[in-house]
């Protein structure tokens, strides 16, 4: 499942793009356009700047910006940066331990093949698909 903390960062990546005049634009406009808390906003652009998705300035004058064009980034990437894997189980998490079951696993393949239509639907739409 899909936490506020996901959705709320691709809500804050199609409002910059959709408001993109090349300056910064303010957490606080951000905020009110989107109808969510600054103070939640705070904690997930932090983790946003810190990943290289948004760049960002204090004070006057200050506030986020993208570091990209919005056809260059997808909607995996973004989701993944505030989530974590998207693999529905851990044997196919990325880094994880081989599965010493793996070989007798009737389940992995099912696993397998949805893992791959989650990752080709995040990663195969980009953040230009969803600004108006």
């Amino acid at each position: 499942m899909i936490s506020t903390r996901g959705r709320y960062a691709v809500r804050v990546m199609i409002d910059l793009a959709e408001n993109n005049t090349g300056s910064y634009i303010p957490l606080k406009d951000i905020a009110a356009r989107q109808g969510i808390s600054k103070k939640y906003l705070e904690i997930i652009v932090k983790d946003m700047v810190a990943g290289g998705l948004l760049t960002g300035a204090s004070g006057k004058g200050g506030g986020y910006r993208l570091c990209r064009e919005p056809e260059e980034y997808t909607i995996g990437e973004i989701i993944e940066l505030m989530e974590g894997s998207l693999a529905s189980v851990a044997c196919l998490a990325s880094g994880a331990m081989p599965c010493p079951r793996a070989d007798a696993c009737e389940t992995l393949p099912l696993w397998a093949e949805y893992d791959k239509l989650t990752h080709d639907f995040f990663y195969g739409k980009k953040l230009s698909d969803l600004v108006r």
